[in-house]
């Protein structure tokens, strides 16, 4: 066959991997597809409960804890088949538990498909700060990364007694998708699980453009500007304690703020700005909740005043109003940076926000095969022209979805079917 016929073939290909032309997800709009997500009759269907089991380990078990936090023990969900099977550590996005709606999502779809999944919390959220990282200031995707590792390397060690593994494959959602990569690219080194399959889900480029993107829907939109703030956050926790009276089980948190704009959508229509605000307004409690967990273990006098002991049940309300003002650039240039550039002299604004990007290990994905990106073209946390690195470096590897926003998709069929097939064969 003649060389261009070759390349051409190689042509077409590639460009059909890019970007999937017919794709019948419900909603076209962004910001809509992030909030509302996918309604359940576009889901799939699972033929099984699953055989979940919330499990506890000790990561560090010398590790001094206090009266306010209480609990050293990391928490992690295993669900586990009866037969050798392959097994999947997912990794939740920014601020997420192993607990949120779309781990629990993907436990059943994995299950269902017949694998072995361990659910993982993000690095940045409370529980993992606390248990299992080594220097307590989330956000450095390396460092983070190998705390990731460290843990699957004890969950293993604590399980494979009872799981019977023919091999072990990495996934995760938006930054846990980023923390994947990363992840995979230390077992080329340490070698204890030689994953052969990495699907990266909306992960960021950069983590820095992502989290300032977020933090401006938030301070861009609230009707009358950051002064109207605790106003903002007055409605929305009304608002909450009407679905609160309704259900009782539901708790305050990102999970919910979506749940609550889906119903205020099927009342009274999107209102586009609020909605961006709403996006904005998850992301900084997440991104609060991390900076005053950081800041309380490290006694580092950000918040709560220095050496000051919290007692197991002091009002953390006062800390909270102060954490939820703060963006992540102020976390970023008044914590985590002067952190990093105390440790070593030679680190930089610039090789910080570098070292914690998808750019720093673009040559090692790129010539992985084994690790695919599912993304999609109207991702809100990339920054323009960002979407074309995932076609760059990945090439025929990257599954881009024309909408879907912000992991909006994530349980629609066809998505579902993509990381099934991929994981199956």
């Amino acid at each position: 066959m003649k060389w261009y016929v070759i390349a051409l073939f190689a042509l077409i290909n590639t460009a059909i991997s890019w970007q999937v032309s017919a794709y019948d997800y419900p909603f076209d709009n962004a910001l809509e597809a992030t909030v509302i997500g996918t309604p359940e009759e576009f889901q799939p269907k699972f033929s099984k409960k699953i055989n979940r089991k919330k499990q506890r380990i000790t990561i560090f078990p010398d590790r001094e804890i206090s009266a306010f936090i209480a609990k050293n023990q990391l928490e992690y969900a295993l669900v586990k088949q009866t037969k050798t099977a392959p097994l999947i550590f997912n990794i939740a996005g920014t601020g997420s538990s192993y607990q949120s709606s779309k781990m629990k999502f993907m436990e059943k779809a994995f299950s269902d498909s017949g694998f072995h999944v361990v659910s993982l919390s993000s690095p940045t959220f409370s529980n993992f700060i606390i248990t299992a990282s080594t220097n307590q200031m989330p956000g450095h995707l390396v460092n983070d990364s190998e705390d990731l590792y460290r843990v699957m390397e004890a969950i293993y060690d604590q399980i494979k007694d009872t799981v019977d593994v023919s091999e072990f494959y990495i996934t995760g959602y938006s930054l846990g998708a980023a923390q994947a990569a990363f992840v995979s690219k230390l077992d080329e080194e340490k070698k204890s699980f030689n994953f052969t399959k990495v699907l990266m889900i909306n992960p960021p480029v950069s983590l820095f453009n992502s989290v300032s993107i977020l933090d401006s829907m938030l301070e861009e939109n609230i009707p009358g500007g950051m002064d109207n703030f605790n106003a903002f956050f007055l409605e929305l926790t009304t608002d909450f304690s009407r679905l609160y009276a309704e259900d009782d089980s539901i708790k305050f948190d990102h999970d919910f703020l979506y749940r609550l704009y889906q119903a205020k959508n099927n009342q009274q229509g999107i209102d586009h700005s609020r909605v961006s605000a709403v996006i904005g307004m998850s992301f900084r409690l997440s991104s609060s909740s991390m900076i005053f967990t950081s800041d309380v273990v490290t006694n580092s006098g950000y918040i709560v005043p220095k050496n000051h002991v919290m007692k197991k049940n002091e009002s953390t309300t006062n800390y909270f109003k102060v954490a939820n003002r703060l963006t992540f650039s102020d976390y970023y240039y008044e914590r985590f940076l002067p952190f990093y550039t105390a440790q070593n002299s030679e680190v930089t604004d610039a090789s910080l926000k570098y070292d914690t990007s998808l750019n720093s290990i673009a040559s090692y994905l790129s010539a992985n095969d084994k690790i695919v990106v599912v993304h999609n073209q109207d991702d809100l946390i990339l920054a323009p022209g960002e979407i074309d690195f995932f076609r760059n470096t990945f090439k025929s590897r990257a599954h881009i979805y024309p909408t879907g926003g912000h992991c909006g998709n994530l349980a629609y069929k066809e998505n579902v079917d993509y990381m099934i097939n991929y994981f199956k064969n």
